[in-house]
């Protein structure tokens, strides 16, 4: 999956944070905290960020047939 471009709920962009929010969190900054900070109040955003799952470059390893 890519990802998120818009919330899946209310149709927030939310692209455009993405690269931020995964950069924070995989150094160990709390989630919460980094949400917070980018400004997303809405509950079905932030689900959406913290859910996403990006397996594109797992799928990309494999060759087609």
């Amino acid at each position: 999956m890519l990802p998120p471009i818009r919330c899946f709920s209310c149709g927030k962009p939310l692209g455009h944070l993405w690269e931020e929010f995964n950069e924070r969190v995989n150094k160990g900054e709390d989630p919460k905290k980094v949400l917070d900070d980018l400004g997303l109040e809405r509950y079905c955003c932030r689900r959406t960020l913290l859910s996403a799952v990006v397996v594109f470059p797992v799928i990309a390893k494999f060759k087609k047939v």
